[in-house]
């Protein structure tokens, strides 16, 4: 790859054209795919919490109604030991 060689004399210009220049042959080289990965991570990552979210509500609501069960069974439980529904 060619580079050119602009001087200006303005510190200021010159600053500009090899700030470009590095970010131009960043480009060019791939080295941007990382933050490409690092976004892959990031959908991966939010997909898993939200399946984890799922589950725990799925579960807690199990529980609850197997809670209310076992109460309703206890407050309607008979002598003899069996439960009324």
């Amino acid at each position: 790859m060619t580079e050119r060689n602009s001087n200006t004399g303005i510190p200021a210009v010159d600053f500009l054209v090899t700030f470009f220049q590095g970010r131009v042959q960043r480009v060019r080289s791939g080295e941007l795919d990382r933050g490409a990965s690092a976004v892959e991570w990031v959908i991966i990552s939010a997909v898993v919490v939200a399946i984890v979210g799922v589950v725990a509500v799925v579960i807690n609501r199990a529980l609850k109604t197997g809670a209310e069960n076992v109460e309703d069974c206890i407050n309607g439980a008979t002598a003899d030991g069996t439960c009324k529904k």
